[in-house]
């Protein structure tokens, strides 16, 4: 078991901490080096304390094609903590066509293309490949996602950064978008499950053996405090610290949290 040592980025609207990380752009050495090889997810904390830019990510195929990636982007957002009136963009108002979207973003009318959603402390979001979204001032978030760093930004509130506009109009989707909802306790999709646990005096996991990086069982604290043990060592925990726990490995937890495991499918 090990505890992970986020690591920090600054940006213009905030900053991120890259919590569970073996992407070249942010790797955790000892991560890396105790799972052998490459994890598929990238676990992160954001903290938005301006508005993200518009942005959309591709999906594997269209990662290939446009990025000789082999990965492409779909990830969740969990509501650590929210400002009152706090939104998000996700999807768009209703269906526009590339060449209606391409002249919105040429002449900054993209705003008014955009959905836009209250959220809370507690809620979940669940954002595909493909849906346009960026997350609003005012936030702190738990994100999981697949572990890779394209970003295509489509509009960035005249901050004159880079945009991406001919590769972010080639993988746009705003179908089957699901609104933001108090989290149900568990989430699956092709890529990873969650699953909350809540701990009043203690909770023994055993980790299902196996011997791939994706195998690893990574347990996040939304909330509360404790310790958490193995048979090798032991740590105090407190919120938003996160662990890596190895396949065939057994753990107890004590204290009053909230977990969240954070399992990769793939």
């Amino acid at each position: 078991m090990l505890k992970l040592n986020p690591i920090r980025s600054e940006k213009i609207w905030g900053y991120e901490q890259w919590i569970a990380s073996t992407h070249p752009d942010g790797k955790q050495q000892d991560f890396a080096k105790a799972i052998g090889g490459d994890y598929p997810l990238l676990v992160k904390v954001i903290q938005a304390n301006d508005t993200l830019s518009i942005q959309v990510h591709p999906n594997d195929e269209e990662a290939a094609r446009l990025e000789n990636d082999s990965r492409g982007k779909t990830e969740c957002w969990y509501v650590l903590n929210a400002e009152p009136g706090a939104e998000l963009v996700l999807g768009l108002n209703e269906s526009y066509s590339t060449e209606e979207l391409k002249h919105a973003i040429c002449h900054n009318t993209l705003e008014k293309c955009l959905n836009r959603v209250e959220v809370h402390p507690g809620d979940f979001i669940f954002i595909p490949s493909g849906t346009v979204h960026a997350i609003g001032k005012g936030l702190r978030l738990l994100e999981v996602q697949q572990s890779s760093n394209i970003t295509y930004r489509l509009y960035d509130w005249g901050r004159q950064r880079e945009l991406h506009v001919d590769k972010g109009l080639q993988v746009i989707k705003n179908r089957g978008l699901q609104e933001p909802v108090k989290f149900q306790g568990s989430f699956d999709c092709d890529y990873f499950r969650l699953e909350e646990n809540q701990i009043e005096s203690e909770l023994n996991i055993e980790v299902p053996a196996g011997k791939e990086p994706f195998e690893w069982l990574l347990l996040f604290v939304l909330s509360g405090e404790g310790q958490i043990h193995s048979a090798d060592n032991s740590f105090d925990f407190k919120a938003e610290d996160i662990f890596a726990v190895a396949p065939s490995e057994k753990i107890k937890i004590q204290g009053n949290a909230e977990i969240m495991k954070i399992i990769c499918r793939k």
